[in-house]
């Protein structure tokens, strides 16, 4: 058996046994059976093939200028997919060396971030943006050119969040007139000045943050949501993609705000991606989860994500809180079944285009939400959750493999979506490589 054809066998096997069963089939001392009966072989098989179906695609490589025989190393150096963390930390742990693991997170584990741009504390001085490095201090919202520079430096995707955000309490700035008609030429000139900042440094926006329910949130420009992105539609240029934010998988408004993004649309809008929310605050649910509740089953995520569907755009999973519900390490091995479980299931859904953690340290939550939901602990030590997602995305996620060039000297093979590099050694021993895509 040739060397690609046992390669290829080997993967066929890893997906007909099920090699990517959740934790709940190998960690079931932590969760009851009532919540692996949810998360049972079947549902683990169907996200297996789901995975495979569309996460996945054939590829071609033809090296003409390479000898037959000689050993070729295939590696992906990054996913299509977009596994993300918020970034709203950078640079604020106290040290040095926390600083740099919290910031190298980007590029080992993620490859998207979302960056604090709420326009409260971004602009709380009016004409004073907080741009620069040497900007006044506001927690959990560092001065955005750092932390642009740096994930630009390091090719992450950027997620700008969020440009105008109706809740008074995290929106616009408190010297914001109480007039809908004087707000209208500010808000638009925010806009303006983000995109005239920033260009397609910043890939994407969450252009507007949870507007469903504007009747709750305060004085606002007379149909801002629909204003807003045509301001953007106006300013940025057209690579940068726009994006609206709302609702969450426990069950939330979800055919309201299709009817409001189809509704936009419908009317001229440019809407690229559409977010939805999953956060489990409270450590009480997580545990009520493990213990077999009727909550976050992977029937009620599929009739959510079916739902938002209808929207006709890619989604994004775009504030993801799973805490823990405790901070013994049996509780921190229900923090990871439970975010193993449901990373797989998003990462099969076709729909979905990305996964976004939100905060990423215990204790670094805003006021309210729970204090031990992060990937790393207030030491910035990794937590089992940790291990989970970087055993997902960087292992069982990502194709690596060593084959023979054929007389052909075109190689197939059948791979995770995202950028590759070809290696090889030449009879001189000089090496060479090339990079291309599988998509």
């Amino acid at each position: 058996m040739k060397r690609l054809s046992l390669i290829t066998w080997c993967l066929g096997l890893w997906i007909a046994l099920g090699a990517g069963k959740g934790l709940a089939a190998t960690n079931g001392e932590f969760v009851s059976a009532a919540y692996q009966a949810f998360w049972n072989d079947e549902v683990q098989a169907r996200i297996d093939r789901d995975i495979q179906a569309h996460r996945m695609a054939d590829a071609v490589l033809h090296l003409p200028e390479i000898l037959a025989g000689t050993e070729v190393t295939i590696e992906q150096t990054n996913h299509a997919f977009l596994f993300g963390g918020n970034a709203f930390l950078f640079g604020d742990l106290k040290s040095a060396e926390k600083n740099q693991r919290y910031a190298e997170t980007f590029g080992s584990l993620f490859n998207a971030a979302t960056v604090a741009f709420y326009w409260k504390t971004l602009e709380p001085e009016r004409g004073k943006p907080r741009f620069a490095a040497d900007s006044s201090y506001e927690y959990r919202r560092p001065p955005t050119d750092p932390v642009v520079d740096f994930l630009h430096s390091r090719g992450i995707s950027m997620n700008g969040h969020a440009i105008i955000y109706g809740m008074r309490r995290w929106g616009h700035p408190e010297w914001m007139p109480e007039d809908r008609k004087a707000m209208e030429p500010i808000f638009e000139q925010h806009v303006s000045q983000l995109a005239n900042r920033y260009r397609d440094r910043v890939q994407r926006w969450d252009v507007v943050n949870e507007s469903i329910d504007q009747a709750n949130r305060g004085l606002m420009p007379d149909d801002y949501t629909y204003k807003t992105f045509k301001w953007a539609e106006k300013y940025f240029p057209p690579s940068v993609a726009l994006g609206i934010n709302d609702c969450d998988i426990h069950g939330g408004p979800s055919r309201r705000y299709v009817e409001i993004v189809r509704d936009l649309i419908d009317r001229g809008v440019r809407i690229d991606t559409v977010g939805v929310q999953m956060h489990i605050y409270n450590a009480s649910e997580s545990q009520r989860i493990a213990n077999g509740a009727d909550l976050l089953t992977p029937a009620k995520i599929d009739a959510v994500l079916d739902c938002l569907r209808d929207a006709e755009r890619p989604i994004h999973i775009s504030e993801v809180t799973i805490t823990a519900p405790d901070e013994t390490e049996p509780g921190r091995q229900v923090q990871a079944t439970l975010t193993r479980n449901l990373y797989r299931l998003w990462f099969s859904y076709p729909q979905v285009m990305g996964i976004t953690w939100w905060n990423m340290v215990d204790g670094g939550a805003a006021a309210g939400e729970p204090s031990f939901s992060g990937l790393y602990d207030t030491n910035m030590m990794p937590k089992s959750v940790y291990q989970t997602l970087d055993s997902l995305i960087n292992r069982e996620w990502k194709t690596r493999l060593q084959v023979v060039a054929p007389p052909d000297k075109t190689i197939t093979f059948r791979g995770f979506k995202g950028t590759y590099r070809v290696t090889w050694k030449d009879a001189s021993g000089t090496s060479h490589h090339r990079g291309f895509k599988v998509n």
